[in-house]
């Protein structure tokens, strides 16, 4: 009876020590093969990062050589001063605001003023609650639009905003 015991024993050390081996055999694999991948693939992945960031240094400068053009009188379109102001509530918070007009003949440039002005009083207005989220932003262009129209007896077709930050 003795003698089963010892040889079903023996079994279980070999079968553990098979295990073990074959964990270390993977593991040691595993490290390999990601060792592999690292040294094949990490440098295409800089490469293309830097293309990646060259793309965008030039896309900025087409960008900022196009904004310039589009504001111009024979496309009738006058970008505002940014706009930066506090709002009525919490007064703590900061709105900056960039916008564009959209004139239907030439444009003028002191309507274009009184715009900026009646756009800034009406900022300081607003609260925050009015404000927030899309339908709070939908709202403040369809005002701004509205107040927009009545300064300027319809000679302005479209208000658009550039940049809308609140801080």
């Amino acid at each position: 009876m003795a003698e089963p015991d010892a040889a079903a024993g023996q079994p279980k050390k070999s079968g553990s020590l098979m295990t073990i081996i074959g964990v270390v055999v993977l593991t040691l694999l595993g490290a390999g093969g990601g060792w592999a991948v690292g040294t094949i693939v990490a440098p295409n992945i800089k490469g293309a990062k830097d293309a990646e960031l060259a793309k965008d240094t030039e896309a900025k400068k087409k960008a900022e050589e196009g904004l310039a053009r589009i504001s111009t009188e024979e496309n009738n379109v006058v970008q505002l001063e940014p706009i930066t102001s506090n709002l009525a509530y919490p007064s703590e918070n900061w709105v900056r605001l960039e916008v564009a007009l959209l004139f239907n003949g030439p444009p003028d440039v002191k309507i274009s003023e009184d715009i900026h002005q009646d756009i800034l009083a009406y900022i300081r207005t607003v609260s925050l609650q009015q404000i927030e989220g899309p339908r709070g932003f939908q709202y403040l262009k369809d005002d701004l639009q509205e107040r927009v129209d009545l300064r300027s007896k319809g000679r302005v077709s479209k208000v658009m905003f550039r940049t809308f930050v609140i801080e």
